[in-house]
């Protein structure tokens, strides 16, 4: 098969293009190398099914011949994080919103190719029933708060790629993913591990935001490419909504404290208000937990539950980058 991976040189993009090649499929890779890095990738150029492509969903002379060539699209190109989301409002939108439509209408145009779209456990907002299902009520904040602009653009996706496929009959899959965690995440962009593992290391406090009572579950993302390929693979998923993560519940209090045990680290944990860490208009969420019933009534998904190995696997990665450089 051939597969394009758009967002394919960034964190999770390029842990399934591992996968993908591994089961022998042909693998592009797209990405504009905002927040993706060749460093990511690089130990796959050697591979004759892999190819790179620097270039940008909102090209259309770039992405159109990509989708047109493909048997299925991934796509995971999108803003991550919250600090660059809060910083960069305006990209954010334009990249989720008329990316999507991008991929989606071209797929279209190209003969109905089957599209598989990463969307976000932001879309149930700050709904306080946990954990959240697939059919389950969104409750979001007010426009004023420019974070819930992220969870709208990302329920849009949704809208428009399920009306492709109602209305067009593109078979299209959306995923939303909780909280995916593992080597290559950058700390760059207010992701809570990667940054609490690389203040560990270097003796720093670890700082926490908020009082650390938000609770997340973290997903190992081996688990979550290898639930994206098997759901990318059953024809009865077309037209469907599913949840991937880890139904393991943490706090942030927790996770910092797991972070200094595991890697034996005497840094002290301190906290930050949200104020000084993304201004004002910010909201958190108190609890983010996925309900994954449905999914594994798919395919045979278990996610792991052991944030040390995670950790410790962190840590090596981030050594191994400081010593290259």
């Amino acid at each position: 098969m051939k597969t394009l991976i758009t967002g394919g040189a960034g964190f999770i993009g390029s842990h399934l293009a591992e996968r993908l090649l591994c089961e022998g499929h042909q693998v592009t890779a797209l990405d504009s190398m905002s927040t993706g890095s060749w460093t990511n990738v690089q130990h796959l150029s050697s591979e004759p099914n892999f190819r790179l492509v620097d270039g940008s969903i909102l090209d259309i002379d770039v992405l159109g011949p990509l989708v047109a060539e493909a048997d299925t699209v991934y796509h995971l190109a999108a803003a991550v994080g919250v600090k660059l989301i809060m910083e960069q409002l305006v990209a954010t939108l334009e990249s989720n919103v008329q990316g999507t439509e991008n991929v989606v209408r071209l797929a279209h145009e190209a003969g109905n190719k089957k599209v598989i779209i990463a969307s976000s456990s932001e879309v149930y907002g700050k709904n306080p029933a946990v954990p959240w299902n697939e059919d389950d009520d969104i409750l979001l904040g007010p426009t004023s708060f420019g974070r819930w602009g992220y969870a709208c653009s990302k329920m849009l996706d949704e809208f428009l790629a399920l009306a492709y496929n109602k209305e067009k009959g593109l078979p299209v899959v959306i995923l939303r993913l909780f909280n995916t965690v593992g080597p290559r995440q950058s700390a760059q962009y207010g992701m809570v591990l990667p940054r609490f593992v690389s203040q560990a290391m270097a003796g720093k406090p670890l700082t926490v935001y908020g009082d650390g009572l938000q609770s997340r579950c973290f997903t190992y993302v081996g688990d979550v490419v290898n639930a994206i390929y098997d759901i990318s693979q059953v024809t009865g998923a077309a037209g469907q909504v599913f949840n991937i993560g880890s139904d393991s519940e943490v706090n942030i209090n927790q996770l910092a404290e797991t972070v200094k045990d595991t890697l034996g680290s005497s840094s002290e944990i301190i906290h930050v208000p949200y104020n000084n860490a993304y201004g004002l208009e910010f909201e958190d969420v108190a609890r983010r937990i996925p309900g994954i019933a449905k999914i594994q009534s798919y395919i045979d998904f278990q996610p792991r539950s052991d944030l040390g190995s995670v950790i410790n696997e962190i840590a090596s990665t981030i050594k191994s980058a400081h010593s290259a450089a």
